[in-house]
């Protein structure tokens, strides 16, 4: 089978190398970027995720993965996996100009028979559109939606919970399977639940951090213990463990733009779905929260204060900073009058510009940034923040409050520093 891949981004470059290394699959990846095309076809990893080079290494080895930036590389294809960006526009709608610029590219240069798999994240609808668009090609259209978190998408596309495929007719339903080879349970299915399924798994995903956020509001005031709570919750198996740790908010480039076209969607059909509305203003509210909490234990306005922001990342694992909430906090505080630093482990793979926005100053060394500080605040859970030497870090930072929206450290650590710890959700913290 001879499989092409249009975009080369977490999901199109993840899909290219599993599928041409791991597979062994005769398999093309397009991309408009030039540059990044060149970089990879040299072997260069532009995405550090695990497993990713290696896996790329291995497919220019064999000579199963090829890069190029014109469509016409895919006119031999058997199925073409398209896997590119549907953001968020100004009304929350998902924004398919990339798509349908794709999709009129490959439709002049695809044979008939092929079958475009569409992975990126589309309305309900948009497949059988795009189907109706390409009839005349008799070029099929498969909805196939990502399920794959950065910092683990080789692994998930390797050995994924689930593969769904939501086809309009069975013949291009078994070429889409085909093409991943068995490697995971397939749920197949119409295209339009298709799309919606994958909506519906981020949103309640959203649903459940926001939820957790909550209750450690509550936590707080009426002295629980947020950690107590969830292992509660998380034993029960109709629940689960995962999703239950409160943090900052929840960001990145899925469940933000993914809430806001499902909520979009239900509201174009009449439908209002609340859960997910309050999940999104749950979230929005965080970064206030976050500000409230340090302005009542130091008893004083933000104005004026040094604040160290350590993470700037969305999560660990990743450099990717978008809808991140650390950042989000960050623009907050600066608002309010603070001046913040900010540390992150991948600082130097993040976009100068993007700290600028929110008004981050960006230092280099942990103990550097938390130096002379009033307050510091953990925002991305890297684990690399545990072993700081917190005695060292009170020397140069004596009386700091340390802010743990992660629930990341021991606070008898940080107690025993001489420094103010509060915990999310904690009888003593906020």
């Amino acid at each position: 089978m001879r499989v092409g891949v249009v975009g080369t981004g977490y999901v199109g470059l993840t899909t290219a190398v599993c599928l041409a290394g791991r597979r062994g699959l005769d398999t093309v990846a397009v991309d408009i970027d030039r540059d990044k095309i060149e970089r990879l076809s040299a072997g260069e990893v532009v995405l550090g995720e695990p497993g990713m080079a290696e896996l790329l290494t291995v497919a220019l080895d064999r000579g199963t993965l090829r890069f190029s930036a014109s469509y016409a590389a895919l006119g031999d294809r058997d199925v073409v996996f398209v896997c590119v960006p549907t953001p968020s526009g100004p009304s929350g709608a998902a924004d398919l100009r990339a798509l349908d610029d794709a999709v009129g590219r490959l439709a002049p240069v695809l044979r008939p028979g092929a079958i475009i798999a569409v992975k990126s994240t589309v309305p309900v609808g948009t497949t059988r559109r795009i189907a109706d668009r390409l009839q005349s090609h008799q070029i099929g259209v498969v909805s196939s939606p990502e399920f794959l978190r950065e910092g683990h998408a080789v692994a998930d596309f390797t050995g994924p919970d689930r593969i769904v495929v939501g086809a309009l007719s069975p013949r291009d339903a078994e070429q889409v399977c085909r093409a991943y080879g068995g490697a995971g349970p397939i749920l197949r299915m119409s295209p339009e639940s298709a799309e919606l399924a994958k909506y519906a798994s981020n949103a309640f995903l959203a649903v459940k951090l926001s939820y957790a956020n909550s209750m450690a509001s509550l936590c707080a005031a009426v002295g629980a213990d947020i950690g107590d709570v969830t292992a509660c919750m998380g034993a029960d198996d109709r629940i689960g463990a995962g999703f239950l740790r409160p943090g900052p908010g929840w960001g990145g480039s899925c469940l933000p733009k993914d809430t806001a076209a499902l909520v979009h969607t239900a509201q174009s059909c009449g439908v209002r779905l609340h859960e997910v509305e309050a999940a999104r203003a749950t979230n929005a509210a965080q970064p206030r929260r976050i500000g409230d909490a340090l302005r009542d234990v130091m008893d004083c306005g933000l104005a004026g204060l040094r604040i160290t922001a350590l993470g700037l990342t969305f999560k660990s694992g990743t450099s990717d900073t978008r809808d991140s909430p650390a950042l989000a906090v960050c623009a907050t505080l600066v608002a309010e009058g603070a001046q913040v630093y900010g540390y992150d482990p991948e600082l130097p793979a993040i976009d100068a510009g993007v700290l600028d926005a929110a008004g981050v100053i960006a230092v280099d060394d942990p103990y550097r940034a938390t130096k002379a500080a009033d307050a510091i605040l953990v925002l991305t859970d890297w684990p690399q923040f545990r072993s700081l030497d917190w005695a060292a870090v009170a020397e140069h930072a004596a009386g700091a409050v340390i802010a743990d929206t992660r629930n990341l450290l021991d606070p008898e650590v940080i107690s025993s520093a001489g420094l103010t710890y509060l915990g999310s959700g904690r009888a003593d913290g906020f």
